[in-house]
């Protein structure tokens, strides 16, 4: 949620700003025009409601003074019922306020390439040399599924496209990835949690899934709509700390988790209809840090650092890029993408998202601290994956296939299955 007072103060920069991410200058508009009417409509009823306490005691004073109180009663009566229009009033104005805010993404950073594509992306480092190989590689699911490791049929039976079963060396080998991933974050000064992984509304609210999820329905729900299944640990982890006062020694705070993500990937038809990237359900490893407003962009460096990290152990290729004005997450002022190596398909295919929200979900979630001098102040959220476990598991069978058909184990695995150094 961006702050109104600003968007009061400097509705010209906002306008500039957020068009950068499709969004029509006519929205400030309307939601500027809602809060004037909103003020208008406070000051308005908080006159009447003075004048009412005024009549009040007029009518006390007849009644003590044994006098006929019944014009002054009537007047009461008229003012209450304008008090009672002008509340409707306002509670409407104010639905349909917040609902253009809820609307309104993050405004992005200055130094993110503006463009109302994905195209124009910058990359700022690139990691590794591309591994070639003396044969033609095969796509991670044809390996996987001439190994007998991943099978994608019966998921189909089961549950459907986008959905996968890991059999044997394949569903030991994606535990072994996300233990991995959890040790390195606990080496790094993250606190592990187990989350739900259903949430309520008001937690998709937080960290701005709603309105957009319930609207494109690239979520699931449950119940009704009173629950939905998470899109990524991060909605628990941010909403741990929903409507709290962090005390100010407690920041900077570093949590981790690994849980399955729930995707309906609506708007997606014809994109990665096989293998591992786009799944309906999928397992990450996520990581959520909350900061002080002056320390977050350093935190995004770390961020993007750690995750690096974890695929240099792997020893898997990849870039670092930051993501254009309009193909950032909605809540993100700034995300650099970690995209591997795939020599199958000859690209670099997303990995994890590191991105800072700066005060965004903190003001939807009501998240503070109080700093120095005792005022309440928002803190910052950042969010990032460490890593998502599925596409690193394809980037494995991919970057380690030999031309027999089986695959090596990553050294930094081989631990994690009991020393085992291939799949065949």
């Amino acid at each position: 949620m961006l702050d109104i007072k600003m968007i009061r103060q400097k509705p010209d920069f906002v306008k500039e700003k957020l068009a950068q991410r499709n969004v029509k200058p006519e929205m400030i508009d309307e939601l500027l025009s809602f809060d004037a009417k909103r003020r208008d409509l406070i000051l308005e009823s908080e006159t009447l409601k003075a004048q009412r306490n005024e009549v009040s005691d007029q009518i006390g004073q007849l009644k003590r003074n044994k006098e006929d109180a019944s014009e002054a009663i009537n007047k009461m009566k008229s003012v209450s019922q304008q008090i009672k229009d002008l509340d409707d009033q306002l509670r409407e104005v104010e639905e349909k306020q917040t609902s253009v805010a809820a609307h309104l993404p993050n405004i992005p950073a200055t130094e993110v390439p503006v463009s109302l594509t994905e195209e124009g992306s910058e990359e700022l480092r690139k990691v590794g040399t591309p591994k070639e190989f003396s044969f033609q590689p095969k796509e991670h699911y044809e390996i996987g599924e001439n190994l007998g490791i991943l099978n994608f049929e019966r998921a189909a039976k089961v549950s459907g496209s986008r959905f996968v079963y890991y059999v044997g060396d394949g569903a030991r080998l994606e535990r072994a990835v996300y233990n991995f991933f959890l040790d390195q974050n606990n080496k790094a000064g993250f606190t592990e949690m187990l989350t739900p992984y259903m949430v309520n509304e008001a937690s998709m609210y937080g960290t701005g899934q709603f309105p957009k999820f319930k609207e494109t329905k690239a979520g699931y729900e449950v119940d009704d709509g009173e629950l939905s299944l998470i899109p990524t640990a991060e909605v628990p982890l941010v909403n741990y700390y929903r409507d709290e006062v962090i005390p100010s020694e407690q920041l900077p705070i570093s949590v981790t988790a690994l849980s399955p993500a729930f995707r309906s990937e609506a708007g997606s038809a014809g994109k990665d209809t096989k293998g591992l990237i786009r799944l309906h359900q999928f397992n990450k490893v996520e990581m959520v840090k909350i900061t002080k407003p002056e320390d977050s962009w350093d935190a995004l460096e770390a961020l993007t650092h750690h995750a690096e990290e974890l695929l240099q152990l792997l020893g898997l290729s990849y870039h670092v890029i930051t993501l254009t004005t309009s193909d950032m997450s909605f809540t993100a002022a700034r995300t650099n993408d970690l995209e591997v190596w795939f020599p199958a398909q000859a690209r670099y295919r997303e990995i994890s998202s590191c991105s800072n929200t700066t005060d965004f979900q903190a003001r939807r979630a009501h998240i503070q601290y109080r700093d120095d001098d005792g005022k309440l102040k928002f803190v910052h959220t950042l969010n990032g994956s460490g890593l998502a476990v599925g596409r690193t598991v394809a980037a494995i069978l991919e970057n380690y296939q030999n031309e027999d058909g089986s695959v090596n184990i990553p050294e930094v695995l081989q631990p994690y299955m009991n020393g085992q150094t291939i799949i065949k």
